[in-house]
């Protein structure tokens, strides 16, 4: 038992005076390519990491609401129906909480009241999606306690519509299909228009590779405002071209676009599709180090095109590659976050210390790292 299952379980206790029923656990996740293709109906690539949030829960019979403890904040957020009739009840971290309550009832389910306690190894503000890893926990044990009848592929959608409306977040529906629906030893290959899914064998160990997760720490810097100006350029390119999505565009469709800006956008996202399609078929076919340049590739289109990276994960991102990575790129919505590398596992040390080193050089906060196999989805523990 890992120390967050461990904080997750005691904490309960104390909280509550009696051990929990349960534990569930939702993971993190990167994406290993298909980065701001979500929202233009295109392909993603992400895989579950081993971090998670563990949640100890209990039904609550003698009441009519929800109370979740948190052993990272050390506080509790409580709420009743009222909170949760429409959305806004509740801010901060609870919202997220509070926010699969809502999309639950709004959807027509009978929520049953519970107490919980959380903990996480997901770290905050590096696009490692740890929002996504507590909606799909809470979602899972709800689901699992009250006995509610939705299909995991149906899952993901209220768990988006959750952030999406309640917490009021913009994010696309990625983070919470990765989060619910992965499966060990896989990758998960998502259309986003038809949310088909495909589980892609990414079993890294038996390659003797791993991928090297680095948190650069860089501020987010205006991420907020700039995500929401390359969705409107976006969907402003693809309604220039008259199709519904930048996913229905190709390559020699963007001659058609005028304004530049708006070009460099839509290659991204035409460029991005076709390398998650390429990193798929090679991955199919066991050629694993193979999807290093299509990382690459990825980055700089991130870089140039997109204009979403900052100069920590530029650094990165060439120490990697000069120390050995068969790619690296980086990995979520931009403007800081997390870099992924792969590498081949007895290097992944050697590969962190040059990343460590360049930081130092460059008079940036010193990055974390570690390295991360592809985990399960959200599940009960116990």
């Amino acid at each position: 038992m890992t120390d967050v299952h461990v904080r997750a379980r005691e904490g309960f206790a104390t909280a509550y005076g009696a051990p929990p029923t349960a534990l569930w656990a939702a993971p993190g996740r990167v994406n290993l390519i298909g980065e701001h293709t979500d929202y233009n109906d295109g392909y993603v690539l992400p895989f579950a990491l081993p971090l998670r949030v563990v949640l100890a829960g209990s039904p609550e019979s003698s009441g009519s609401g929800w109370t979740v403890w948190s052993a990272e904040e050390e506080s509790s957020v409580d709420f009743g129906p009222a909170e949760v009739s429409a959305p806004g009840g509740v801010s901060g971290w609870g919202a997220y909480v509070a926010g699969v309550v809502w999309a639950l009832r709004d959807a027509g389910f009978e929520v049953p009241a519970a107490r919980f306690a959380l903990s996480s190894d997901v770290p905050l503000g590096a696009g490692l999606s740890s929002s996504a890893a507590l909606e799909s926990a809470v979602l899972t044990a709800l689901v699992d306690l009250g006995g509610l009848d939705l299909a995991v592929e149906d899952r993901p959608a209220l768990a988006q519509r959750a952030e999406n409306v309640y917490a009021g977040v913009p994010t696309g529906i990625m983070d919470q299909s990765a989060s619910i629906r992965c499966r060990e030893g896989h990758a998960l290959f998502l259309d986003c228009r038809s949310l088909d899914v495909e589980h892609i064998p990414f079993d890294l160990a038996a390659d003797g590779l791993a991928v090297l997760v680095v948190d650069t720490k860089a501020p987010h810097r205006h991420a907020g405002g700039e995500y929401a100006d390359r969705r409107r350029a976006c969907e402003a390119a693809a309604a220039a071209l008259g199709v519904p999505a930048l996913r229905d565009a190709s390559v020699a469709d963007l001659s058609r676009v005028s304004d530049p800006v708006m070009l460099r956008r839509a290659r991204h996202v035409v460029s991005e599709n076709q390398r998650v399609l390429d990193t798929v078929a090679l991955l199919r076919s066991g050629r694993v180090r193979e999807i290093g340049p299509l990382m690459t590739a990825s980055h700089a289109s991130m870089r140039d095109d997109f204009e979403i990276t900052v100069p920590e994960v530029d650094v990165a991102v060439g120490a990697a590659l000069d120390s050995g990575a068969y790619g690296a790129r980086m990995t979520g919505g931009g403007f800081g976050g997390c870099v992924l590398a792969l590498v081949d596992a007895p290097a992944a040390p050697k590969v962190a210390e040059a990343v460590v080193e360049a930081f130092a050089s460059q008079g940036f906060a010193t990055p974390s790292w570690f390295t991360a196999s592809a985990g399960p989805g959200a599940s009960r523990l116990d």
